[in-house]
């Protein structure tokens, strides 16, 4: 069965992995509108890293929204027109996003088989799953099993991040105000993870030095207690690099049987929630190939 995967920008795809895979339809990637200022952009169609990041620094409002359902609707079409007999749609948690909503109302309106994930995730731990669903697709497996395997390698990612400042994520609503200055009154800096689609407090520690040195310490914890060989990292930053690579660093000494984390900046939609300097790890597993795939809902 020929099987199309369709995702949003928030996976934070490789683009060489992403160009890989487009090239014949297997994989689209939907992006997600960015709001500066007045303006509005196109994650991945428009380089609008550097322009996020000034806006952050001066304070210029930055907001995000979800495709519009036309958006998915063509991405289908395209699907259908080369040949595709179903789409897997697999999209940031629906806690966080109306990202999926939008995919399953287009799905309603086309007339190709959608089978539309809720990745109760965001980030590299998103975009793991969705390599393992262009894998079983490029297999030949059917949308079911394209859908349960990658909700299997989803559902055995965590996502842990540390962010200097709870203000970007009170201004898009992703914590609370009451938190958020609580917060910056005793200037704590927390350590938050996503659990069930949503971002939650982890720990609160009292300096950055501390908080990622926390952070470190629970990633090494988690990918250590991983099966023997199965452990993967993804590391996310947004305008501090040298950080981002420091933290890899680390944690390749400390794990050195588990491969070099893959660095890369955190993707538009989510900088613009989680502001200057945030630093994300995303503790996943091996996608390795299974004779069998896993149990189909």
């Amino acid at each position: 069965m020929r099987t199309a995967v369709v995702t949003d920008s928030a996976a934070a795809l490789p683009a060489d992995w992403v160009t890989d895979f487009a090239a014949d339809g297997r994989l689209t990637v939907v992006p997600m509108p960015v709001m500066v200022g007045a303006e509005i952009y196109g994650e991945g169609e428009d380089d609008i890293t550097d322009t996020i990041a000034v806006a952050l620094a001066t304070g210029t409002p930055v907001k995000t929204s979800r495709p519009s359902p036309g958006q998915f609707e063509q991405a289908y079409l395209a699907a259908l027109r080369r040949g595709f007999e179903a789409v897997v749609s697999v999209h940031i948690s629906g806690a966080l996003s109306g990202t999926a909503d939008s995919a399953r109302l287009a799905a309603t309106r086309v007339g190709i088989p959608v089978e539309v994930v809720d990745s109760k995730t965001v980030g590299m731990a998103l975009g793991m799953g969705v390599q393992s669903a262009v894998v079983a697709a490029a297999d030949g497996r059917p949308a079911a099993e394209v859908r349960a395997f990658a909700e299997d390698r989803m559902a055995r990612t965590k996502v842990y991040f540390y962010v200097p400042s709870l203000e970007q994520l009170r201004r898009g609503g992703r914590i609370g105000a009451a938190a958020s200055l609580w917060g910056t009154m005793f200037a704590i800096k927390p350590i938050l993870a996503v659990d069930d689609g949503k971002i939650v407090p982890l720990e609160k520690v009292r300096s950055a030095a501390r908080a990622v040195a926390r952070l470190e310490e629970i990633v090494v914890a988690d990918a250590a207690a991983r099966p023997a060989g199965q452990a993967r990292l993804a590391v996310h930053h947004f305008g501090n690099p040298g950080e981002a690579a420091e933290l890899a660093g680390r944690l390749a000494a400390a794990l050195p049987e588990v491969p070099p984390a893959q660095i890369s900046s955190l993707p538009a939609v989510l900088a613009a929630h989680a502001g200057l300097g945030v630093l994300a790890v995303i503790v996943g597993e091996s996608s390795t190939p299974q004779k069998e795939p896993p149990l189909v809902r």
